[in-house]
């Protein structure tokens, strides 16, 4: 098995620093900076378009006004992408910064724990994205099972736009999913052929 014309045992890959940074570490790292940016801009739309989210509805002469914070899922799902995006942005100037210096990898703490904060980002943004799609689901449809009705037929603006949030939210996630492929292929080749001061490189 050979990567890039260097022969290697399967499972090893040689790591490149420096004046011998490779075609594909660069692109690897420019796929990374830009699924990073896609997710904190993307994430930062879903937190702002449930978070604005209001909707007020007359019945009555009664005044009843819909918020997101009505619903305990969606406040979820704004702190999720809120989180995400900050935590996005940060990892958006590692990778600037990596890239300006040239380095492809780093040292095998700070690879540890990108890696564990991607896992738990994704994680995190598909359990938002579970409990608020569970809410909307009731909210479209009811359950006349425990008498709830279809709150959707009464505040329509305020679920299409809640909706417009959670579709964000799931670009969000798969994007997350595979930024965490990468930093799990950045982890683990640190665990790979040509060890000793070759992987001793900064971020």
């Amino acid at each position: 098995m050979s990567y890039l014309g260097v022969g290697v045992s399967p499972g090893n890959v040689p790591v490149y620093h420096g004046s011998d940074l490779k075609v594909v570490d660069q692109r690897v790292r420019l796929a990374e900076l830009i699924l990073r940016t896609v997710i904190c801009g993307l994430a930062l739309l879903a937190a702002v378009l449930v978070a604005t989210d209001t909707q007020v509805k007359e019945i009555f002469t009664i005044q009843k006004k819909a918020k997101f914070t009505d619903m305990k899922s969606l406040v979820f799902l704004v702190i999720a992408n809120g989180i995400a995006a900050a935590y996005s942005l940060v990892q958006i100037l590692r990778c600037v910064v990596g890239m300006v210096r040239g380095s492809v990898l780093f040292n095998k703490p700070l690879a540890w724990l990108i890696f564990s904060g991607d896992q738990l980002m994704t994680y995190m943004t598909v359990a938002a994205i579970g409990a608020a799609a569970q809410s909307a689901v009731f909210a479209k449809f009811g359950e006349p099972e425990l008498q709830w009705m279809k709150i959707c037929d009464m505040y329509g603006k305020f679920c299409n736009q809640v909706g417009e949030g959670i579709a964000s939210s799931v670009f969000v996630c798969a994007s997350m999913v595979i930024v965490s492929g990468i930093s799990a292929f950045s982890l683990f080749r640190l665990y790979g052929g040509n060890k000793g001061s070759k992987t001793s490189a900064g971020w």
